[in-house]
């Protein structure tokens, strides 16, 4: 149930206690922009029978609705004479009616901006305390906190500020698209659960890039959640529509990166198995993709036989290169021909026996799990098997090469730069990107 109380401003108070906080909060920045006091007018307060209860929670208020405005009044004179007074002074002491009555007389107004202050010196202090504590933890914590740092900067942000942040990784502009610097764990299409993603956005980086008037942009193709690197935008339906066609008849030439547990044997070859969805069951039933090949070995392991493949499954194609490696990691180079869901990471995982760095879903064939290292890979990566969730997936778009220009005449190519994370595994792995390569 929600509640109106009449001032200079509009408040709004859910069910939740911690919403309620948070809104007031917000509320007072508000007037502290703006100059106005938190204090009413000769205006009544309203409110409903079930925000009651809720004011009476948050404030720990014995006294009726009414002199909720009033409290907060007498609170912020409190707060001017004590400042060094901790956060439970806000809320104010348990008073009744007749004490309000008392002192109310010859109290200083709150000014919202007063109230703004404190709240943001607190919450300096807050984030201050927070790191000294980080620092203070085992290396092992502080390698935690840097790759959270990393993976979950830009998932939980204001649209505004995901759409200036994939502005300022604009990789490649034309009069017919753009394309971006995907960042990590940023889902490109929306759903259950998901605050933020690229398809959202796509109306306020259009005005960013092109003015108000700006038609907004349009998704080319997809990229994974956890996937980042280069990916392309098109300006209007029609530009979108020949990407879309470029796409689907291979004619874009896409590059892949992968950081891998493991060397592939051979260095480099073609990946031809079929790929198939299958269902996992067991204590968490899950979907995953999986290899369906054409092909298997005799009993005796002397000869090869090919079988009927599956209907249900899926042409898949991958070239593939080693870049540098150490004895027990890879920098790889993929290619996919073909397009089907997860084939980079299926015929990583279970084509070559590398697992990609950080990829938990294909870690196991039938659990989800985080991704099981060896010590001495866990130890030069600066963590242990307990932390191993934190992982990112080391997958990123490095390049995308397609026709472009007046007639499709010339070719386009776009690069993009490894992500932070990225660069310190290799570092900490000790592979060195090659020789032209720029990271």
């Amino acid at each position: 149930m929600a509640a109106r109380i009449w001032t200079r401003a509009w408040v709004l108070l859910s069910s939740n206690s911690a919403n309620a906080t948070s809104i007031l909060r917000k509320t007072f920045s508000h007037l502290s922009r703006t100059g106005a006091d938190w204090v009413p007018r000769g205006q009544p307060a309203v409110l409903t029978h079930g925000s009651v209860t809720n004011v009476r929670c948050l404030f720990k208020s014995t006294g009726a609705a009414a002199q909720f405005p009033r409290r907060i009044q007498r609170q912020g004179a409190a707060e001017k004479e004590t400042p060094n007074s901790d956060r439970e002074s806000v809320r104010g002491p348990e008073t009744g009616r007749g004490s309000a009555a008392k002192t109310g007389k010859g109290v200083k107004k709150l000014k919202a901006v007063d109230l703004a202050h404190r709240l943001r010196r607190e919450k300096r202090e807050e984030d201050v305390a927070k790191r000294k504590i980080v620092k203070s933890d085992s290396p092992v914590l502080r390698r935690v906190q840097e790759l959270r740092q990393f993976t979950l900067q830009l998932q939980k942000v204001h649209p505004n500020v995901l759409a200036k942040a994939l502005k300022r990784g604009i990789l490649y502009e034309d009069q017919e698209l753009i394309a971006i610097n995907k960042p990590y764990g940023v889902p490109v299409h929306g759903g259950p659960g998901v605050k933020n993603n690229i398809g959202e956005v796509l109306p306020i980086l259009a005005k960013m890039t092109g003015g108000m008037g700006a038609e907004p942009l349009h998704l080319c193709h997809r990229l994974d959640k956890e996937t980042t690197g280069a990916m392309l935008l098109a300006k209007s339906e029609e530009s979108a529509d020949h990407i879309h066609h470029l796409f689907k008849t291979h004619q874009v030439v896409k590059k892949y990166w992968v950081l891998c547990v493991g060397v592939p044997v051979p260095s480099e070859g073609v990946i031809d198995i079929p790929i198939i969805e299958r269902e996992v069951s067991g204590p968490q039933p899950h979907f995953k993709m999986s290899l369906a090949p054409v092909f298997r070995l005799s009993e005796g392991g002397e000869s090869v036989t090919r079988v009927r493949p599956s209907r249900e499954s899926h042409q898949a194609v991958t070239r593939y290169r080693t870049l540098a490696s150490t004895g027990t990691s890879a920098l790889v180079e993929l290619q996919p021909v073909t397009g089907v869901k997860h084939q980079i990471r299926v015929h990583m995982s279970l084509g070559l026996g590398c697992q990609i760095l950080g990829d938990h879903k294909y870690a196991h064939n039938s659990k989800l799990a985080p991704q099981k290292l060896s010590e001495g890979f866990l130890r030069r990566l600066g963590l242990v098997q307990s932390k191993a969730r934190h992982l990112p997936l080391h997958l990123h778009a490095r390049q995308l090469t397609f026709p472009g220009g007046s007639g499709g005449h010339q070719e386009v190519t776009v690069s993009s730069p490894l992500p932070k994370f990225f660069l310190t595994s290799l570092k900490r792995l000790k592979i060195e990107l090659p020789g032209k390569e720029e990271p």
